[in-house]
């Protein structure tokens, strides 16, 4: 569980830290994840697609 201590008062603050800690730990993507079933198949599809996007930029980057 996250914790985010409000100091003197600051709400909108340990909201917005509150809101990083729990983006950093992945809950909003594996929420999006979870929140529709994709076949075996079309999950494959998308982890290709997405390996070939980091390789081309990956490629990219090193180029420079």
């Amino acid at each position: 569980m996250t914790h985010v201590a409000v100091r003197s008062g600051n709400l909108d603050g340990a909201l917005r830290k509150f809101k990083q800690k729990v983006a950093r730990d992945g809950i909003p993507s594996e929420f999006k994840k979870r929140e529709a079933y994709d076949k075996p198949g079309v999950r494959r599809r998308e982890a290709k697609k997405a390996g070939i996007k980091n390789a081309r930029k990956r490629e990219r980057n090193n180029r420079d």
